[in-house]
């Protein structure tokens, strides 16, 4: 593995050990003083069924390549979801794309995904691509969010808005958890394509102006945004929660659909659809410019 791939490797291992439960591990009680919070090297090694030794050179980033199902075993021991066990493959070199540099092109919408766009027209609805990329958003996005469209194409990228936008931290009820979550999924891409120039620069300008992004880079967690909820404080509708969920085209691993939706009957409801209701007649206003 090239030396950084390896520092990564040995940063997110000693990462993930410290904050390893040692109560929950299956290990016998210890009542040995711990003078680090997490688990040592020699439990992690005896979980996995690893040597110490083994495990030791692993997290100091020495030139070793475990199997698959050596790392299998490590993530267990560390008690890794799904994106970590993925996140850990891809440090190590298992995950298909993570050592092979390569030219990424531009990211354009095909017209279909365009269309879909506006047949949510009801529901906010938006397109990231890689490293969070804002690609296209309807209208009911952009009123609920922000106009994207309005940026300047550099600057439509759901992370940087979130880290460096006060209009965000102000939406935003539950800001810290969300943003923290951008930061996981922005490590988790990170791992899967060190060799992009564009993440790399787009990390190193929001460490620079966002302590909050920088405390929470360093702390090499991942995570995998599939669904979940928001709580916002809309400053024309109020407070609402949506709850969203995210849909990957097949054949395009690099694009994902979010559509936001409330609880049927619900406050949160009533206010999307009086959102809905103020954009549709703002429009109809509007004199055509055709």
């Amino acid at each position: 593995m090239p030396e950084r791939k390896n520092q990564e490797l040995a940063d997110f291992l000693r990462r993930a050990r410290g904050q390893c439960d040692p109560n929950r591990s299956g290990l016998p009680a210890d009542t040995r003083i711990r003078r680090v919070p997490g688990l040592r090297r020699e439990e992690v090694a005896l979980l996995a069924g690893v040597s110490t030794d083994y495990y030791a050179r692993l997290e100091q980033g020495r030139r070793i390549t475990p199997t698959p199902a050596v790392l299998d075993a490590i993530g267990r021991a560390l008690g890794l979801d799904a994106a970590g066990q993925a996140h850990l493959k891809d440090l190590v070199g298992l995950g298909g794309t993570a050592n092979r540099p390569r030219p990424r092109a531009a990211q354009r919408l095909r017209p279909g995904l365009h269309q879909l766009l506006d047949a949510l027209d009801g529901e906010p609805a938006l397109v990231l691509g890689r490293r969070a990329d804002v690609l296209a958003a309807n209208r009911m996005a952009k009123a609920l969010f922000a106009d994207f469209d309005a940026l300047r194409p550099d600057q439509r990228n759901y992370a940087r808005w979130m880290f460096l936008d006060d209009a965000a931290r102000e939406l935003f009820v539950d800001w810290e958890p969300q943003a923290r979550a951008a930061v996981e999924n922005l490590r988790l891409e990170f791992g899967t394509d060190p060799h992009d120039q564009a993440t790399a620069a787009l990390v190193a300008d929001l460490r620079d102006r966002s302590p909050e992004f920088s405390r929470w880079w360093d702390e090499h967690r991942v995570h995998q945004r599939t669904y979940g909820a928001k709580r916002l404080r809309h400053p024309v509708v109020g407070d609402l929660t949506v709850n969203y969920e995210t849909l990957t085209p097949p054949g395009d691993p690099d694009t994902t659909l979010y559509v936001y939706t409330a609880e049927p009957d619900s406050p949160s409801q009533r206010a999307l659809s009086l959102l809905a209701s103020r954009i549709f007649s703002e429009n109809a206003a509007r004199p055509s410019t055709a």
